[in-house]
């Protein structure tokens, strides 16, 4: 039987990118779990009827425009889907948090997540511990928060603004997003508000996509790589319960 990876977007513009294309090629049936549609992109705090995450080989939290320590604004899914979540960890699925997904996975183990003295926008070399599993980069940032690393986890990257990526067991948060390419990064900047709140970190669209477009080869094969990473390393290492 095909594995399968549930992707949990949060929002209506959580495509995946090159880390949809790897987790194909390695055997994975891709299934999408969306969230918040685009009718209620101002009002996020939506029913949900979640199915049963338990059921899948891997669990990909994508990103959200949204702060993973907005309860009251979001606490109709975000509360539960830390309980959720928790119960996929401790049940040994791999867990892939990316951005948002990342600050819910730090959260979910006993971390915290709080407003970042200033945004990451834009492409960024990283500090890595590990090079073989989070090379530096660049890698594309677009976050506004950062997580305090769960006393479970070890931190592997980090900006000199906030924390890159941390592993516990069989979950591997992000912050930055592997999953980036001009086609994603186009879906961001047409939501509501995308291109002006790039503008107003002094950030310059079109020179943004332009550098996406110049880094996709390369960015695409690091995505290519992390996952792999990811399934051959992270997603076989000792169940840590918290």
């Amino acid at each position: 039987m095909k594995k399968r990876a549930l992707f949990i977007e949060h929002d209506h513009v959580s495509e995946g990118g090159p880390i949809w294309e790897q987790f194909k090629k390695r055997g994975y049936e891709i299934v999408r779990f969306p969230i918040v549609d685009e009718s209620n992109f101002n009002k996020p705090n939506v029913k949900v009827q979640w199915p049963d995450v338990l059921k899948f080989d891997v669990v990909v939290p994508m990103g959200a425009p949204w702060g993973a320590w907005e309860d009251a604004r979001i606490g109709n899914w975000l509360l539960p889907e830390i309980e959720l979540m928790k119960s996929v960890h401790n049940a040994g699925i791999p867990i892939l948090g990316i951005c948002f997904g990342g600050q819910l996975m730090a959260r979910v183990l006993g971390g915290s997540v709080a407003r970042a003295p200033k945004a990451e926008l834009g492409w960024y070399e990283i500090t890595s511990d590990d090079s073989s599993l989070i090379p530096s980069g660049p890698w594309f940032q677009y976050h506004w928060d950062r997580w305090k690393t769960p006393s479970c986890a070890t931190e592997i990257a980090r900006t000199p603004i906030a924390s890159q990526a941390f592993i516990c067991g069989r979950t591997l948060g992000l912050q930055f997003h592997p999953e980036i390419d001009a086609a994603v990064l186009d879906l961001w900047l047409e939501m509501e508000g995308g291109c002006v709140e790039v503008e107003n970190e002094g950030i310059s669209v079109e020179l943004l996509r332009a550098e996406t477009k110049e880094h996709q080869p390369r960015s695409n094969q690091r995505a290519y790589d992390l996952v792999d990473q990811f399934l051959d390393r992270i997603a076989v290492a000792p169940v840590v319960r918290v």
